[in-house]
């Protein structure tokens, strides 16, 4: 399960020219003394977050969105370790990355392409304005 934990170093890596929710991984953040204590550090914007019981010092704009991205990769680790044999982290992490982009793609399809009643209604719309704006400039 992701938790959340109080930074105690300051050696954490940084970028300056991050996107708003980007990550970065502080590779001396497997302290195991405060995993289990909730905390953002609110001076330097980093979250200490467990994913498949490894620590991580996550930096970012919007802290609860690094908490729930940690959660939901931890989850899907998770249900990739109980679905199969490997015990190894970095094959369950692939597997678990590829689980994630195949949702990200069957969203993005089915956002990419209206459904057979979207383009009906949007039909529909589109001749009503075009109505509208014909009957405006024969009175206008």
């Amino acid at each position: 399960m992701a938790t959340a934990s109080k930074q105690t170093s300051t050696d954490e890596l940084t970028k300056d020219a991050l996107p708003k929710n980007a990550l970065t991984k502080d590779a001396s953040a497997k302290d195991a003394a405060t995993r289990d204590v909730p905390a953002i550090n609110a001076v330097s914007g980093s979250v200490r977050v467990e994913i498949f019981d490894q620590v991580y010092n996550l930096r970012g704009s919007d802290a609860d969105y690094i908490l729930q991205l940690a959660e939901y990769v931890d989850g899907k680790m998770r249900a990739v370790s109980q679905q199969t044999a490997t015990v190894d982290s970095v094959r369950l992490a692939v597997l678990a990355a590829l689980n994630i982009a195949d949702e990200y793609h069957l969203l993005k399809r089915r956002l990419e392409t209206p459904s057979p009643e979207t383009r009906q209604r949007a039909s529909k719309l589109a001749s009503a304005l075009d109505e509208v704006l014909q009957d405006t400039r024969r009175t206008g």
